[in-house]
């Protein structure tokens, strides 16, 4: 219905809605279809496929439009998702950083021992080597264990190395804390502002108890047609 068929009812009364009624739906009836297209074309299934899609929201306008508040667009929900699963994942990081951390503890103890025990061979096999420089097994011995010593010292120089790699690793790992803190600092600061938005904008009229916003004004350049819940709700006004 346009604004003048609107005026032109409240002006002759309430006993013509019917008459309007049937005649929108003859005109509605008599709107043909084109190339085979009908009212429900791609543009209404993707407006139905989007919660809360304004009205003339399709493929074509979408990018005139915010990003439907949908959860996977809610920008406090996806932060919240972020905090929460980066500190998941970090506190799983640390989990297996400290594993590694222990095992290679366990491994420094246990080339220790083998090191002492490579010094105690040396020991023995160059005291034996020397008073019996006759017997070549002495000599060889103290040459092999003398060779595993040296390869077991630089064992253990690397396992030193890769604990203190690893304790670099989570004083890096505590920046993640840092971020996380920031993002939340994000979310309480939207939050805020949320709030406070809601508060300056609040009435003390319920929205449901508010009489309908009109679709048409004097003045308009679109042709768009009022429902009929409109044209009740409207009517009920005007006869209160």
């Amino acid at each position: 219905m346009t604004q003048e068929e609107l005026d032109a009812l409240m002006s002759g009364g309430f006993d013509d809605i019917d008459t309007l009624e049937e005649d929108t739906l003859l005109v509605e009836e008599d709107l043909p279809e084109q190339d085979g297209e009908s009212f429900d074309d791609e543009d209404d299934v993707i407006a139905k496929k989007v919660p809360d899609a304004p009205v003339g929201y399709s493929k074509d306008t979408a990018h005139h439009w915010p990003m439907p508040a949908t959860d996977e667009n809610k920008m406090v929900h996806q932060l919240d998702d972020v905090t929460r699963e980066s500190e998941e994942k970090a506190s799983e990081i640390f989990d297996i950083i400290d594993g590694v951390s222990n095992q290679l503890m366990e491994g420094e103890g246990s080339l220790g021992n083998v090191i002492e025990t490579l010094e105690s061979n040396i020991a023995l096999f160059g005291t034996l080597h020397k008073k019996f420089p006759d017997v070549a097994a002495f000599g060889v011995q103290l040459e092999k264990n003398s060779a595993a010593l040296e390869e077991a010292n630089q064992i253990l120089q690397g396992l030193q190395t890769s604990g203190e790699s690893i304790m670099s690793v989570m004083d890096i790992m505590q920046y993640q804390d840092i971020h996380r803190q920031k993002i939340e600092r994000v979310i309480n600061v939207m939050r805020a502002l949320s709030n406070y938005m809601n508060s300056l904008f609040e009435g003390r009229i319920e929205d449901k108890k508010r009489v309908s916003s009109a679709q048409h004004i004097v003045g308009d350049t679109h042709n768009e047609l009022a429902s009929n819940e409109d044209i009740e709700a409207l009517l009920a006004q005007f006869s209160k």
